[in-house]
């Protein structure tokens, strides 16, 4: 099964041989890459709606995955018991609806190894939220994918050490990411940066005080971004 380039990043990040649950399933295409490919040797594909969870039976029964693919009928994380699964992954939501379904699933935290998670929105709130819940950032990745920015992140239970996060611009952008010189986020900082500005240029000659609290809030995340830029020894505009 073909996968677009956020799905396939985000089946790269299942350990080799570990048994998913894949939370929010749509039309089941990870669980039947995964198990297709020998990757996983079983997976259970979740979703809160029928539809989606039709969709996927339609396709695991297409490939002949039903005795190795289980399908189950929930709200997040709720059908997921400890020992189902190995590895959870969540992905293809907004922030604030994946770390709801992280925190009503606090009954499997410890009982699953990896957490593969790739939200679409609010991705510095995730990194806080991991930080601040006793989740390890273990890997982290960004794809450019028609046309739009995706981070992923692979977590496991386990403090941070203390000070790991000193900047703000760490969870903003991804400590990890930075220090990688991460190529996909080269990218998106320098359109980053563009839009920034055409959001400057835009405020000129505006005397509100509503035009002044924009423009010191937006002079502020350009220089985030420059800073990051600098960080990872890109050529900075001026």
């Amino acid at each position: 099964m073909k996968l677009s380039k956020r799905l396939e990043l985000v089946a790269s990040f299942v350990p080799e041989g570990d048994r998913i649950a894949d939370v929010g399933t749509d039309h089941g295409y990870i669980p039947i890459h995964l198990v297709e490919t020998g990757l996983c040797p079983g997976a259970i594909a979740m979703d809160v709606g029928e539809g989606p969870l039709k969709r996927a039976r339609d396709h695991i029964r297409a490939r002949g995955l039903e005795d190795k693919i289980e399908t189950r009928l929930c709200d997040g994380l709720s059908g997921l018991g400890p020992g189902d699964a190995d590895t959870v992954v969540i992905a293809g939501m907004g922030g604030e609806l994946l770390l709801r379904i992280l925190e009503e699933g606090r009954h499997v935290w410890e009982s699953i190894g990896h957490f593969v998670l790739s939200p679409q929105s609010d991705v510095e709130k995730v990194r806080r939220y991991l930080e601040a819940e006793g989740f390890l950032l273990l890997e982290e990745a960004m794809v450019l994918d028609e046309g739009k920015y995706y981070t992923v992140f692979l977590a496991g239970r386990g403090k941070e050490e203390t000070g790991t996060y000193k900047r703000q611009s760490w969870y903003l952008y991804g400590k990890k990411l930075i220090e990688g010189k991460d190529q996909v986020l080269r990218s998106f900082l320098g359109k980053e940066g563009e839009r920034l500005e055409k959001i400057l240029q835009g405020l000129e000659g505006r005397d509100t005080a509503a035009a002044a609290a924009a423009r010191e809030d937006i002079v502020k995340q350009l220089a985030m971004v420059r800073e990051v830029q600098e960080d990872m020894g890109c050529d900075v505009k001026r």
